[in-house]
């Protein structure tokens, strides 16, 4: 049950409402964007709640015990500016909106003091087409649903250069440094400054962008072949702006996460945390067998 300030009580209980719905969205790079479907911008608790900014709610969906509920927000795709941040298709093609954090608000918009918050949300899938957008909003229950600890695997489930694997990927030989030298497909690029290295030394590495449209994003390195003009990276996903010849990046050594390429490539096995001599399915399914043939000896035979 939720406390309402004796303003907006008294309000409510009035004969007639001026009410408005306000969206306040904290993104994971702690860009804080608010949204109203109020005519007029609406301001409290330092963020300004911009006006005609298209969104339009769905009703709330719950059910019962944990399950988790949600809704839908959805709107048009424009330069709306904020604290000189843009709601736009690029951020969220760039992920930028991934799980960000909403707070719906029901305000009094002729006295926003008088408020209560109404629902906590994580931006679930977006969808965009024909310059709008529609965002899904998952109740944050949905969080008792993700694994969590650890899981029993051949591989490790440490992740390269985090503190329980220990490996410095700063240390000489793990990172390069380079520049696009030709752009063959969406994903795929031609570069220079990484001839040194054997042929897929970066698969499933991580490169990060130091110049260019996508100046400051990572992305994972799929594939890393050599030819004689250069290095031949595929990227797992296209880039939210594209890549042009001259964007210079630095990319890190890629782990399988298996324990021959943990001691080989990177000396590491002691810090391996997968278990590579766990029997598998088969094994354990499997049961004792014995032939029932007789010998010359009347022997059975094992």
């Amino acid at each position: 049950m939720k406390t309402l300030d004796p303003g907006l009580a008294q309000h409510l209980a009035g004969s007639a409402t001026t009410l408005a719905t306000c969206w306040k969205a904290t993104r994971g790079d702690g860009v804080v964007l608010g949204f109203t479907d109020h005519d007029e911008d609406l301001v409290f608790e330092g963020v300004t709640y911009l006006a005609d900014s298209g969104p339009e709610a769905s009703e709330v969906s719950t059910g019962p015990g944990l399950a988790v509920g949600g809704s839908e927000i959805s709107g048009a795709l424009n330069d709306l500016v904020l604290s000189n941040a843009l709601l736009s298709e690029a951020d969220l093609s760039a992920g930028l909106w991934d799980r960000a954090r909403i707070e719906v608000w029901r305000v009094n918009w002729a006295a926003p003091e008088e408020r209560v918050l109404t629902q906590v949300a994580e931006i679930g899938e977006v969808t965009r087409a024909d310059g709008a957008f529609r965002a899904e909003l998952r109740s944050l229950a949905q969080g008792l649903e993700e694994v969590r600890g650890r899981v029993f695997s051949h591989v490790c489930d440490a992740d390269l250069g985090d503190a329980r694997c220990g490996v410095d990927l700063e240390a000489g030989g793990l990172r390069g440094s380079g520049v696009v030298s030709a752009v063959t497909g969406e994903r795929r690029i031609l570069v220079a400054g990484i001839d040194g290295f054997e042929e897929d030394f970066f698969a499933r590495g991580l490169l990060r962008w130091a110049t260019g449209a996508n100046a400051g994003r990572a992305m994972e390195v799929a594939s890393h072949g050599t030819q004689v003009a250069g290095a031949v990276l595929d990227l797992w996903l296209a880039p939210s702006a594209p890549i042009a010849i001259g964007d210079a990046f630095t990319v890190t050594a890629g782990c399988d996460k298996r324990a021959v390429t943990c001691r080989a490539k990177f000396a590491n096995i002691e810090n391996f945390r997968g278990f590579p001599h766990m029997p598998g399915n088969d094994f354990a399914l499997s049961y004792p067998t014995r032939d029932t043939g007789v010998n010359d000896g009347g022997k059975l035979v094992d």
